[in-house]
């Protein structure tokens, strides 16, 4: 019996850059919405749920459009594992240093804040950043009193921590959140490689990142841009599972736009042709131990 792998599709991510280049990058709940059912179609088990601003595309964190993209993919005939993020409302900016002055463009707010769409919706899985990080002139602030007030949250919701790891020192930050008990085991790891803020892709990077974890973790991870496909063939004959979609990587190739659904069939590709089988959502909740909600 051929081994199922978990194929995650990041729908529309948090990057304003984006929508200069790519025409296409769902805004609204109903475009959002829509592209997270196709790419269910054509083989994600989850989908990694951004919202933006419906007239501008502008990133947000907005629990309306949290709720209406929810309820919308809850009503659908097609099942899908929702796993919303909760790496929205984290970063500072800072204007000077001497003095200190925090900039205007700064979102962080405090640890309930940033995940309250995720405790009062409750999808299957929710997404813990588990490590400051400097992206470009703007840091993400995840401080351990932050982690383990949102994994406590969650997990009083029902809710399951995807445990996001750009570094290796996060996935040590990660394992201290373990072995305190403030996650409940199997702990999901998720890596995220060539942000340009974090671990390089490649097969020495991966397989640093795997030995580092706990004994019976479950893992997964992604690469951005061009490293996309390449770290889907990496990770399958490891043992983990995959994400690919429109936050990471907007070209099918070179030069031509994809959409989230032509890269999960790109992903599918890849992993049949390896051996191995796509998980069915019910087949991911099996093997990521959460039950369907909603």
């Amino acid at each position: 019996m051929s081994r199922k792998v978990i194929v995650t599709c990041a729908i529309t991510g948090g990057n304003s850059a984006i929508l200069a280049k790519h025409p296409n990058i769902p805004k609204t709940p109903s475009q959002i919405v829509e592209a997270a059912l196709d790419a269910a179609k054509a083989g994600a088990a989850v989908v990694h749920i951004h919202v933006r601003e419906p007239d501008t595309g502008a990133p947000s964190n907005r629990f309306e459009l949290y709720e209406q993209v929810v309820k919308k993919l809850r009503d659908a005939a097609t099942d899908v594992v929702i796993n919303l993020t909760c790496g929205m409302d984290g970063t500072i900016a800072i204007d000077s240093v001497d003095p200190i002055k925090i900039g205007k463009a700064s979102t962080l707010k405090d640890s309930k804040a940033r995940c309250l769409h995720a405790i009062k919706l409750q999808p299957e899985l929710a997404t813990l950043d588990c490590g400051t990080i400097v992206f470009g002139e703007q840091i993400f602030v995840a401080r351990m009193s932050d982690l383990r007030e949102m994994a406590r949250l969650m997990r009083e919701a029902g809710v399951k921590p995807e445990l996001e790891c750009f570094d290796l020192g996060h996935i040590e930050t990660a394992k201290k959140l373990v072995s305190e008990g403030t996650i409940d085991g199997p702990a999901l790891f998720q890596f995220c490689l060539s942000t340009g803020n974090g671990a390089p892709a490649g097969p020495t990077v991966l397989q640093a990142m795997r030995e580092l974890l706990p004994s019976g973790a479950i893992w997964g991870g992604f690469g951005c841009g061009s490293d996309e496909m390449p770290v889907v063939a990496q990770i399958v004959p490891m043992g983990g599972h995959v994400r690919v979609g429109l936050e990471d990587n907007i070209y099918l190739r070179r030069g031509v736009l994809a959409s989230n659904a032509e890269l999960v069939e790109n992903a599918v590709g890849i992993i049949e042709r390896m051996g191995a089988s796509v998980a069915t959502p019910a087949e991911a909740r099996s093997i990521l131990g959460v039950s369907k909600r909603g």
